[in-house]
């Protein structure tokens, strides 16, 4: 039998995958804020090549997670807890938006898709799985914003996305509040799979009101500590 031919992965695929990897690495932490790295660096890290990498960091600036730095290479960005609730702020109204949108134009595929993730959002909220939480909740965020039907919208709320589990990833510890976060995830995904407009308009304002209350409770803690 004839060998199988291998066929290469496409130059997008390759620089999808190494923005996946790279975000995740830094919404994880293990490219800790304030870290600086090479290209070269970044694709040793992740077994993919340069220039995929390279278009994946151009995505990562966009998304506010790198700072390119001429002639010294690149550094991950600080987490800001000011800025955060500047994010959280522009982050409710789309949001909304999204959601409500969701609602009206999902199809068939995604309303399968969407199902799915919100079951695992749920299970891994109850079970304290922090990192599967977060890839749960990636997932069905890309579902819905893309299910919305508005790029544009999709677009400015993906860098929001990407700075907010970042941010609760350091946080979660002390907030200890992931099996409730999972469940108002995982409440609005399913009203957006219901195709239940009002009810998405419910979840979603309720899901933003918590992460707005456990982020200005990260805020009022941090200048505490500096009292």
């Amino acid at each position: 039998m004839a060998k199988k031919a291998v066929v290469a992965h496409p130059a997008e695929s390759q620089a999808h995958t190494a923005h996946r990897l790279l975000e995740e690495m830094i919404v994880t932490l293990q490219l800790p804020p304030g870290s600086h790295w090479s290209e070269e660096g970044l694709a040793e890290k992740i077994g993919i090549g340069r220039t995929p990498v390279r278009e994946a960091v151009k995505r990562l600036q966009a998304d506010y997670l790198v700072s390119i730095l001429p002639r010294h290479g690149l550094m991950i960005t600080e987490i800001n807890v000011h800025e955060q609730l500047l994010v959280i702020e522009f982050r409710r109204e789309l949001e909304i938006f999204i959601s409500t949108r969701a609602a009206r134009r999902i199809m068939a595929a995604d309303r399968e898709r969407l199902k799915v993730a919100a079951d695992e959002i749920d299970s891994a909220g109850k079970e304290g799985d922090l990192e599967r939480y977060l890839r749960e909740v990636f997932q069905a965020n890309q579902v819905i914003a893309g299910a919305a039907g508005n790029p544009f919208a999709a677009r400015s709320i993906s860098s929001l996305h990407a700075m907010s589990r970042r941010f609760y990833y350091k946080h979660e510890s002390n907030l200890q509040n992931l099996g409730a976060m999972g469940i108002l995830h995982a409440e609005r995904a399913r009203a957006v799979v219901r195709q239940d407009e009002r009810a998405a308009l419910i979840c979603v304002t309720t899901l933003m009101d918590q992460i707005e209350a456990y982020t200005r409770k990260v805020f009022q803690l941090s200048v505490g500590s500096l009292a």
